[in-house]
């Protein structure tokens, strides 16, 4: 059952540009989902949990999520070139598709050799 919120009382202050920026900073690494409720934590003496971010695991992370999406585009690009193969009817249609189909080929085979670098670069990066 969810806790019944009687906050009925306002309490305003004024802060610095930079009071305001350590204050965000901290709520930040906090694993409080409001500005108001890590304030209120905090002149209250609640605890507060921070979270601990690791930075390499972080850029992994960034650098797969890019790649999956330009995996998702070339898969996308592959379908449709399949899905155009089933429809021609003539030998010329069939050579257009072919070029294009060996463009694809090679962007794909390029992207899954950054993915395998990539990944080299972080197991190396673990290891040490």
């Amino acid at each position: 059952m969810k806790e019944q919120n009687n906050r009925t009382k306002w309490l305003h202050l004024r802060l610095t540009p930079d009071e305001y920026q350590k204050i965000v900073a901290a709520f930040s690494k906090s694993t409080c989902r409001k500005l108001s409720e890590y304030a209120r934590k905090n002149i209250l003496q609640k605890p507060i949990v921070n979270t601990y971010r690791n930075k390499s695991l972080d850029d992994f992370m960034a650098e797969m999520m890019r790649l999956r999406g330009e995996l998702n585009s070339i898969g996308n690009n592959f379908n449709q070139a399949v899905k155009k193969l089933h429809t021609l009817h003539q030998i010329i249609d069939f050579k257009h598709w072919l070029i294009s189909y060996e463009l694809e080929k090679k962007i794909l085979f390029n992207k899954v050799d950054e993915i395998k670098k990539h990944i080299q670069k972080f197991a190396e990066s673990w290891l040490q």
